[in-house]
């Protein structure tokens, strides 16, 4: 049997799931990213280490209570971002990343189209201010990247004035407005192996800096201070690795689930 791995943000590991010829995945993350894979490969097999893991985004945008929301306000095209349950991305008429969200909205924006945005409100204020779109927005947000901090960023651009500022998207509006880049997991990847600088502050995951560091060893990565001990998502995603029961780690997914 084939075997391989891969390291990628959700949706370059749904594209690779697809475009692999195996039928049968192991998609270590929360349950969102399986479901994404298993949206655009419904044909093959995909199993997670932790089915009850999860993302701050999806347990705060409830489907039920979604489609409440979606249907008040009909006259508008509902655009999800992909950290959402594979129920609420049935309501969408657009998915999106953070890289290609801001792309879609100036479209639908150009169409004349009323925008009704779900889950995460600074990803969300973040496109609305940068393509003057008319966006309703659900009051979710990430909870690795709601705590990083505008005043303590500030000084540690203080402390490392050659430091290029690294922010994902759904960061507070304060925390995006000190940025260099700002800018989805690949584009800040992209960022650093492209760029002239040799010290980058990174606001997001601090699982990124590993990924960074092996493609730029040659940088110093400094992680953006946050209000708590460190930003990161392993207590959502345990991967214990011990006496699977793979089978019963294997989901399938209900057929309105599939655009």
């Amino acid at each position: 049997m084939e075997t391989g791995g891969f390291v990628a943000d959700s949706l370059k590991m749904a594209r690779f799931s697809k475009n692999h010829s195996t039928k049968n995945f192991i998609v270590a993350g929360v349950r969102f990213m399986g479901e994404s894979a298993k949206i655009l490969s419904p044909e093959k097999r995909v199993f997670m280490p932790d089915l009850d893991a999860t993302c701050s985004l999806d347990l705060g945008c409830n489907a039920s209570d979604f489609a409440t929301f979606h249907v008040a306000h009909p006259e508008r095209v509902v655009v999800v971002y992909a950290n959402t349950s594979a129920a609420v991305k049935a309501q969408a008429d657009w998915m999106v990343t953070s890289s290609c969200a801001l792309a879609i909205v100036h479209q639908l924006k150009s169409e004349g189209k009323q925008i009704l945005w779900a889950p995460d409100r600074h990803l969300g204020r973040y496109i609305q201010e940068q393509s003057g779109a008319d966006m309703l927005l659900w009051n979710g947000a990430c909870i690795v990247h709601d705590e990083f901090k505008a005043a303590e960023l500030s000084m540690f651009k203080a402390a490392h004035p050659n430091a290029m500022v690294l922010v994902h998207p759904e960061s507070p509006q304060a925390v995006v407005d000190l940025a260099d880049v700002v800018g989805s997991t690949f584009a800040m990847i992209k960022a650093v192996v492209e760029g002239s600088a040799t010290e980058y502050i990174v606001a997001t995951d601090n699982g990124i800096l590993h990924r960074m560091r092996q493609l730029a060893p040659h940088k110093k990565f400094i992680e953006a201070p946050t209000a708590g001990n460190s930003a990161n998502l392993q207590e959502l995603c345990p991967l214990p690795l011990d006496g699977y029961k793979w089978p019963s780690r294997h989901f399938e997914l209900p057929r309105k689930c599939f655009w």
